[in-house]
Protein backbone atom coordinates (compact mmCIF):
# COMPACT_ATOMS: atom_id res chain seq x y z
CA UNK A 1 0.00 0.00 0.00
CA UNK A 2 0.95 3.55 -0.62
CA UNK A 3 3.06 5.17 2.01
CA UNK A 4 1.47 8.67 1.72
CA UNK A 5 -1.92 9.16 0.46
CA UNK A 6 -1.06 12.42 -1.12
CA UNK A 7 2.39 14.22 -1.88
CA UNK A 8 5.04 12.91 0.53
CA UNK A 9 6.99 15.51 3.02
CA UNK A 10 10.77 16.50 2.24
CA UNK A 11 11.15 18.86 4.92
CA UNK A 12 11.02 22.38 5.65
CA UNK A 13 7.67 22.45 4.30
CA UNK A 14 8.13 21.39 1.06
CA UNK A 15 6.86 18.30 -0.52
CA UNK A 16 6.96 15.36 -3.44
CA UNK A 17 5.64 12.87 -5.57
CA UNK A 18 6.39 9.49 -3.92
CA UNK A 19 6.07 5.59 -4.69
CA UNK A 20 7.35 4.61 -1.50
CA UNK A 21 5.01 2.29 0.25
CA UNK A 22 5.16 -0.52 2.55
CA UNK A 23 4.36 -4.39 1.29
CA UNK A 24 2.67 -6.01 4.72
CA UNK A 25 2.82 -9.89 5.30
CA UNK A 26 0.38 -11.45 7.46
CA UNK A 27 1.00 -14.36 9.53
CA UNK A 28 -1.54 -17.45 9.28
CA UNK A 29 -2.01 -16.67 13.42
CA UNK A 30 -0.93 -13.33 14.03
CA UNK A 31 -0.02 -13.10 17.65
CA UNK A 32 -0.31 -9.28 17.85
CA UNK A 33 3.31 -8.01 17.02
CA UNK A 34 4.47 -6.26 13.99
CA UNK A 35 7.41 -5.00 12.96
CA UNK A 36 8.57 -2.55 10.42
CA UNK A 37 11.61 -3.76 8.45
CA UNK A 38 14.23 -1.03 6.88
CA UNK A 39 16.46 -2.93 4.50
CA UNK A 40 20.04 -1.72 3.85
CA UNK A 41 21.67 -0.36 0.90
CA UNK A 42 24.04 2.39 1.68
CA UNK A 43 21.20 5.03 1.56
CA UNK A 44 21.87 4.63 -2.09
CA UNK A 45 19.79 1.52 -2.78
CA UNK A 46 17.41 -0.78 -1.42
CA UNK A 47 18.53 -4.65 -0.15
CA UNK A 48 14.63 -5.49 -0.50
CA UNK A 49 14.93 -9.14 -1.33
CA UNK A 50 17.05 -10.77 1.52
CA UNK A 51 16.34 -7.84 3.91
CA UNK A 52 13.49 -6.92 3.19
CA UNK A 53 10.87 -9.50 1.96
CA UNK A 54 13.17 -12.57 2.95
CA UNK A 55 12.90 -11.37 6.86
CA UNK A 56 8.99 -10.60 6.81
CA UNK A 57 8.57 -14.46 5.26
CA UNK A 58 10.91 -15.13 8.61
CA UNK A 59 8.79 -13.20 11.11
CA UNK A 60 6.04 -14.74 9.57
CA UNK A 61 7.13 -18.26 10.92
CA UNK A 62 7.08 -16.26 14.57
CA UNK A 63 3.23 -15.67 14.36
CA UNK A 64 4.46 -11.77 13.62
CA UNK A 65 2.59 -9.29 11.39
CA UNK A 66 6.19 -8.44 8.48
CA UNK A 67 5.55 -4.61 7.24
CA UNK A 68 8.62 -3.80 4.11
CA UNK A 69 9.38 -0.53 4.20
CA UNK A 70 10.60 0.46 0.41
CA UNK A 71 11.60 4.15 1.94
CA UNK A 72 12.71 7.03 -0.25
CA UNK A 73 16.45 7.47 -0.60
CA UNK A 74 17.69 10.74 0.69
CA UNK A 75 20.62 11.72 -1.68
CA UNK A 76 21.22 14.22 0.89
CA UNK A 77 17.86 15.07 2.28
CA UNK A 78 18.29 13.91 5.44
CA UNK A 79 14.75 14.19 6.73
CA UNK A 80 13.52 12.25 3.88
CA UNK A 81 14.10 7.99 5.43
CA UNK A 82 12.89 9.35 8.63
CA UNK A 83 9.66 10.70 7.52
CA UNK A 84 9.01 7.35 5.37
CA UNK A 85 9.73 5.47 8.75
CA UNK A 86 7.62 7.27 10.70
CA UNK A 87 4.98 6.88 8.65
CA UNK A 88 5.00 3.11 8.23
CA UNK A 89 5.24 3.36 12.09
CA UNK A 90 2.20 5.40 12.43
CA UNK A 91 0.34 3.63 9.46
CA UNK A 92 1.02 -0.22 10.82
CA UNK A 93 -0.03 1.27 14.60
CA UNK A 94 -3.60 2.72 12.42
CA UNK A 95 -4.46 -0.67 10.81
CA UNK A 96 -3.74 -2.68 14.61
CA UNK A 97 -7.26 -3.67 14.65
CA UNK A 98 -7.97 -4.39 10.86
CA UNK A 99 -4.39 -6.42 11.00
CA UNK A 100 -4.81 -8.32 14.45
CA UNK A 101 -2.13 -6.13 16.02
CA UNK A 102 -1.60 -5.14 19.32
CA UNK A 103 -0.88 -1.06 19.19
CA UNK A 104 1.70 -1.01 22.04
CA UNK A 105 3.68 -4.25 20.12
CA UNK A 106 4.64 -2.35 17.05
CA UNK A 107 8.62 -2.76 16.48
CA UNK A 108 11.17 -1.93 13.97
CA UNK A 109 14.19 -3.48 12.58
CA UNK A 110 16.81 -2.33 10.31
CA UNK A 111 20.14 -3.67 8.61
CA UNK A 112 23.03 -1.69 7.54
CA UNK A 113 21.90 1.90 7.00
CA UNK A 114 18.18 0.27 7.31
CA UNK A 115 19.59 -0.06 10.71
CA UNK A 116 20.67 3.02 11.21
CA UNK A 117 17.22 4.16 9.72
CA UNK A 118 15.26 2.61 12.38
CA UNK A 119 17.74 3.37 15.48
CA UNK A 120 16.99 7.11 13.92
CA UNK A 121 13.60 6.34 14.39
CA UNK A 122 13.93 4.63 17.93
CA UNK A 123 15.34 8.10 18.70
CA UNK A 124 13.72 10.83 17.34
CA UNK A 125 10.32 10.21 17.56
CA UNK A 126 6.61 12.40 18.66
CA UNK A 127 3.34 12.20 19.69
CA UNK A 128 1.41 12.83 17.00
CA UNK A 129 -0.49 15.84 15.50
CA UNK A 130 -3.57 15.68 17.23
CA UNK A 131 -4.70 18.84 15.11
CA UNK A 132 -4.21 16.82 11.81
CA UNK A 133 -7.02 16.24 9.29
CA UNK A 134 -5.32 13.13 8.95
CA UNK A 135 -6.19 9.95 11.30
CA UNK A 136 -2.86 8.21 10.79
CA UNK A 137 -0.60 11.98 11.59
CA UNK A 138 -2.37 12.20 14.61
CA UNK A 139 -1.10 8.83 16.29
CA UNK A 140 2.69 8.28 17.63
CA UNK A 141 5.69 7.29 15.83
CA UNK A 142 7.66 5.64 18.51
CA UNK A 143 8.76 2.24 17.93
CA UNK A 144 8.05 -0.25 20.63
CA UNK A 145 11.34 -1.49 20.27
CA UNK A 146 14.40 -2.39 17.78
CA UNK A 147 16.07 -5.13 16.85
CA UNK A 148 19.48 -3.56 14.75
CA UNK A 149 21.46 -6.19 12.59
CA UNK A 150 25.10 -4.89 11.83
CA UNK A 151 23.77 -1.24 11.97
CA UNK A 152 25.28 2.14 11.10
CA UNK A 153 24.94 4.10 14.15
CA UNK A 154 27.21 7.08 14.34
CA UNK A 155 28.08 9.69 11.37
CA UNK A 156 30.90 10.61 13.45
CA UNK A 157 34.53 8.91 12.87
CA UNK A 158 33.25 5.60 13.19
CA UNK A 159 30.61 5.68 9.92
CA UNK A 160 30.27 3.90 7.11
CA UNK A 161 31.18 6.56 4.58
CA UNK A 162 29.18 6.12 1.72
CA UNK A 163 25.97 5.68 4.06
CA UNK A 164 26.79 9.23 5.77
CA UNK A 165 27.72 11.20 2.18
CA UNK A 166 24.32 9.60 0.89
CA UNK A 167 22.46 10.66 3.91
CA UNK A 168 23.52 14.02 5.29
CA UNK A 169 25.84 14.89 1.52
CA UNK A 170 29.27 15.65 1.32
CA UNK A 171 29.91 18.15 3.70
CA UNK A 172 27.71 18.02 6.58
CA UNK A 173 27.40 20.80 8.97
CA UNK A 174 28.63 19.79 12.64
CA UNK A 175 25.18 20.04 14.33
CA UNK A 176 23.66 17.64 11.55
CA UNK A 177 26.73 14.82 11.95
CA UNK A 178 25.76 15.21 15.76
CA UNK A 179 21.91 15.12 15.09
CA UNK A 180 21.85 11.80 13.24
CA UNK A 181 24.55 10.38 15.52
CA UNK A 182 21.92 8.22 17.23
CA UNK A 183 24.61 7.08 20.11
CA UNK A 184 24.54 10.67 21.00
CA UNK A 185 20.59 10.65 21.03
CA UNK A 186 19.40 8.12 23.40
CA UNK A 187 17.52 8.88 26.23
CA UNK A 188 15.55 6.85 29.09
CA UNK A 189 12.71 6.99 26.55
CA UNK A 190 14.43 5.27 23.80
CA UNK A 191 12.70 1.75 22.98
CA UNK A 192 14.15 -1.32 24.48
CA UNK A 193 17.01 -2.66 21.69
CA UNK A 194 18.23 -5.66 20.61
CA UNK A 195 21.48 -5.80 18.81
CA UNK A 196 23.65 -7.79 16.56
CA UNK A 197 26.98 -7.57 14.94
CA UNK A 198 29.96 -9.64 13.81
CA UNK A 199 33.46 -8.73 15.09
CA UNK A 200 35.00 -9.08 12.08
CA UNK A 201 32.82 -6.45 10.59
CA UNK A 202 34.73 -4.51 7.82
CA UNK A 203 32.12 -2.72 5.97
CA UNK A 204 30.14 -0.87 9.44
CA UNK A 205 32.85 -1.21 12.34
CA UNK A 206 31.33 -3.56 15.53
CA UNK A 207 31.68 0.11 17.50
CA UNK A 208 28.76 1.21 16.40
CA UNK A 209 26.30 -1.30 18.12
CA UNK A 210 28.69 -1.46 20.95
CA UNK A 211 28.76 2.46 21.90
CA UNK A 212 24.51 2.42 21.01
CA UNK A 213 24.59 -1.02 23.54
CA UNK A 214 26.35 1.23 25.71
CA UNK A 215 24.33 4.62 25.65
CA UNK A 216 21.22 2.47 26.29
CA UNK A 217 22.94 0.51 29.45
CA UNK A 218 23.83 4.13 30.68
CA UNK A 219 19.97 4.77 30.41
CA UNK A 220 18.87 2.00 31.90
CA UNK A 221 17.30 0.81 28.48
CA UNK A 222 16.18 -2.86 28.26
CA UNK A 223 18.73 -3.96 25.74
CA UNK A 224 20.93 -6.54 24.59
CA UNK A 225 23.88 -6.94 22.41
CA UNK A 226 25.18 -10.29 20.45
CA UNK A 227 28.52 -10.01 19.34
CA UNK A 228 28.91 -12.62 16.79
CA UNK A 229 32.61 -14.06 16.25
CA UNK A 230 32.66 -14.07 12.25
CA UNK A 231 30.36 -13.46 9.59
CA UNK A 232 31.35 -10.11 8.41
CA UNK A 233 28.76 -7.37 7.01
CA UNK A 234 25.87 -9.70 5.83
CA UNK A 235 26.66 -12.27 8.08
CA UNK A 236 28.03 -14.75 5.13
CA UNK A 237 25.47 -13.78 2.96
CA UNK A 238 22.26 -14.18 4.93
CA UNK A 239 22.59 -17.86 5.85
CA UNK A 240 24.68 -20.02 8.23
CA UNK A 241 25.12 -20.24 11.85
CA UNK A 242 26.03 -16.76 12.44
CA UNK A 243 22.83 -15.48 10.59
CA UNK A 244 20.54 -18.21 12.52
CA UNK A 245 21.86 -16.78 16.03
CA UNK A 246 20.96 -13.27 15.92
CA UNK A 247 17.19 -14.92 14.55
CA UNK A 248 17.17 -17.39 17.45
CA UNK A 249 18.42 -14.50 20.13
CA UNK A 250 16.29 -11.93 18.99
CA UNK A 251 13.11 -13.84 19.11
CA UNK A 252 13.74 -15.12 22.72
CA UNK A 253 14.44 -11.51 23.48
CA UNK A 254 10.96 -10.52 22.68
CA UNK A 255 9.40 -13.22 24.37
CA UNK A 256 11.41 -12.42 27.50
CA UNK A 257 10.64 -8.46 27.51
CA UNK A 258 6.79 -9.82 26.89
CA UNK A 259 6.97 -8.30 23.19
CA UNK A 260 6.03 -11.32 21.32
CA UNK A 261 4.67 -14.70 22.30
Amino acid sequence: MPLWSAEAPVGKGQTEKTTAKITVYTPEKPNGTAIVICPGGGYGGLAIDPEGHGIARWLNKQGITGVVLEYRLPAGRSQVPLLDAQRAIRLTRANSMAWGLKADRIGIIGFSAGGHLASTAGTHFDNGNTKSDDPVSRLGCRPDFMILVYPVITMGAKTHGGSKANLLGKNPKPDLVELFSNEKQVTARTPPTFLAHALDDGAVVPANSRDFYSALQAHNVPSEYLELPSGGHGLNGYKGPMWDAWQTRSMAWLVANKLSE
